[in-house]
């Protein structure tokens, strides 16, 4: 009996599944299996269940949210892949952000010498209003303006709602640090000591902020290959960076107007 030594074809061996995902091309991904209304029933029973959360990972996120979002969204593709869903299935994120935002308005009340009652009332209102309920209403507002303009194809998939409520949030964490966190450090010795070196280092840490959360907007929404169009996100940093010039110029100090805001909310909160 013969045997043949001539190699066999790469065409003739059995192509073995790669643990990669796919091209990012919508044609290959999954259909969403579970509703919308079942993905958030199973979203919120987990807020209550802290050993199931992955905070390490989440930590993680936030880290790379500042140093290179990108690599955070490709995560987000590759969930499409394995769980059919954009949208995180994991609240540890959230949790992490919310805990940071409550440590950060504490941080905020102190600066303003605010009392316990009075303390306890901002954290709340900063939380569960400036945060929570914004950040629903902005949201939605992008999850329907995507939808609606930025689709491919208008009856292919639609964008999740979830998914632009995980966009938000990612895109709100580096403001929030830089706003709440960082800057609150040099308000009462640098930032609201009334010279023109004061407002422009606030109004930078401003512009800064607004950039962070556009872009990583942008990178979440670039993200998915059923939208088109999403420079759209971009078009108002020209905008953004001329305003700049004339806050400066006029000499408004953001971080002072913001102190104001809150100082102001809590007296007509306490009457």
């Amino acid at each position: 009996m013969k045997y043949s030594t001539s190699p066999t074809p790469m065409s003739n061996y059995p192509r073995s599944t790669s643990p990669l995902p796919a091209p990012a091309n919508y044609s290959n991904y999954q259909p969403t299996t579970a509703s919308a209304a079942v993905k958030r029933y199973k979203y919120i029973r987990r807020l209550f269940k802290f050993n199931q959360m992955d905070f390490e990972f989440a930590a993680w996120q936030m880290v790379y949210l500042f140093v290179a979002p990108q690599k955070v969204f490709r995560n987000f593709n590759y969930r499409k892949h394995t769980k059919s869903q954009f949208a995180r299935d994991d609240p540890a994120f959230l949790v992490l952000l919310s805990v940071w935002l409550f440590l950060s308005s504490i941080c905020f009340g102190f600066a303003m010498d605010l009392t316990k009652g009075e303390l306890a009332l901002f954290v709340l209102f900063v939380v569960f209003v400036d945060f929570i309920g914004v950040g629903l209403l902005v949201s939605t507002f992008l999850w329907y303006m995507s939808n609606k303009y930025l689709r491919r194809d208008p009856d292919g998939p639609d964008v999740e709602w979830g998914y632009a409520f995980d966009v938000h949030i990612n895109a709100f964490f580096p403001p929030l640090s830089l706003l709440h966190c960082f800057q609150i450090v040099l308000f009462n010795s640098v930032l609201s000591n009334g010279s023109f070196f004061s407002c422009l280092i606030s109004n930078t840490f401003w512009l800064a902020s607004i950039i962070y959360y556009l872009y990583i907007t942008f990178l979440g929404y670039s993200n998915l290959p059923i939208l088109h169009n999403v420079r759209v996100f971009l078009m108002p940093l020209p905008l953004l960076f001329l305003g700049y010039l004339a806050t400066l110029l006029m000499h408004w100090n953001f971080s002072e107007m913001l102190m104001m805001f809150y100082e102001s909310r809590m007296r007509i909160r306490i009457l």
